[in-house]
């Protein structure tokens, strides 16, 4: 599809806030200053594709199946009414973020799309735990990782575009969902309607859309955008260009501690004496969220944030604090989350890896103060 089609397809689907990035998929970022809401709206939420957005006709929705199989005691294959009535109905409150989420950021530069700051969202999901599901189907003892099959094929229509997978402790999570609703209304097209993945702490790879099979596997997938560099990161610190073998490379499972100042604005103004709210959202993966500083003069000195706990485990947590700007001129502002195993934010660059994910350096806005 071209931009222009991209533009129009997200025009159609209430997104026209969002900046579509230059790529044969629809992906497309929110600017970071309209991620000013705890929860954070569909129209707002940013879009990520490995291959073409599928299609569905009502025929087709209607009659939707998942299908569960490999190394269970008991195959199914269950319709969505059926999914609903059999299987108790939760909600989760999750930050959901791209891998690459931040990776222009990284110097020298990785392959990938160039994402801002803005591949990233929270927002309640609805649907049944795949704990549940499995359960249901009896795991066998060799059953170790699931693998997801799902309705995109690849922007070129040869084969699956994305076949990811997830370990049997994370599958058995509480909060690990087959989600078809989020925000309270079903899922749209663009974010995998009818039947979606929700694994909080992962990085948003991991939560494939428009599913309708999972097979238990006796070993780790292997399936599209699982093997080489794909959603992997290195085994050992690495100097910036480096590109290990492949063997060295782990499946990401984690997302790092990370933060948001959503206002004021990069490239605003401010009035010296004038009280101003710095504002955002901080956030962790499985390692719990620990605190939050803010830097006033380009990371010379740190104030610490008080933050109330999140909404639920997996929730963002917004911040708020109340600053007077003195001098006139430039100002760079710095937001630094730590967690709770003392990891944090990096000031300047984040440990780089060959297909730069998970950059979580310290954000920052640049303001003009005047007189």
């Amino acid at each position: 599809m071209s931009k222009t089609a991209f533009r129009d397809l997200l025009d159609q689907a209430g997104k026209s806030d969002l900046t579509p990035l230059r790529d044969a998929a629809l992906n497309a970022e929110t600017p970071v200053h309209l991620l000013d809401e705890p929860i954070t709206p569909v129209s707002r939420f940013f879009v990520r594709n490995n291959g073409q957005v599928p299609s569905f006709d009502d025929a087709q929705l209607k009659n939707w199946t998942l299908t569960l199989d490999g190394e269970v005691e008991h195959p199914l294959t269950l319709s969505l009414a059926e999914l609903r009535s059999r299987f108790q109905i939760v909600t989760e409150e999750a930050v959901l973020e791209c891998a690459g989420n931040g990776r222009h950021n990284y110097s020298p530069p990785t392959e990938g799309l160039q994402w801002g700051d803005g591949a990233v969202g929270c927002a309640r999901w609805t649907g049944l735990r795949l704990a549940d599901l499995l359960m249901a189907a009896g795991l066998k003892p060799s059953a170790r990782y699931t693998a997801h099959f799902s309705a995109d094929p690849c922007v070129d229509g040869d084969g699956p575009a994305l076949s990811r997978g997830l370990p049997l402790w994370k599958a058995l999570s509480p909060e690990t969902l087959l989600a078809f609703e989020m925000n309270g209304q079903p899922l749209t097209l663009l974010h995998g309607a009818p039947l979606r993945i929700v694994a909080p702490g992962f990085p948003g790879s991991a939560w494939q859309k428009w599913i309708h099979r999972i097979t238990l596997r006796d070993r780790e997938h292997d399936g599209a955008k699982m093997t080489g560099y794909d959603y992997r990161l290195p085994s050992r610190p690495l100097r910036p260009g480096e590109v290990p073998p492949a063997s060295e490379m782990a499946v990401m499972e984690d997302m790092p501690v990370k933060s948001l100042i959503v206002s004021p604005a990069s490239g605003g103004s401010l009035q010296a004496g004038r009280p101003t709210e710095i504002t955002g959202f901080a956030w962790s993966g499985h390692v719990p969220l620990a605190g939050l500083e803010l830097s006033m003069d380009a990371g010379r000195s740190w104030r610490p944030v008080p933050l109330r706990p999140p909404a639920s485990r997996f929730a963002w947590v917004p911040f708020s604090l109340s600053w007077t700007p003195g001098d006139t001129g430039e100002t760079t502002i710095l937001s630094r989350a730590r967690d709770a195993r003392g990891g944090i934010q990096p000031v300047d660059d984040a440990p780089w890896n060959p297909k730069g994910y998970a950059n979580n350096r310290c954000h920052r806005v640049t303001v003009m103060v005047a007189a």
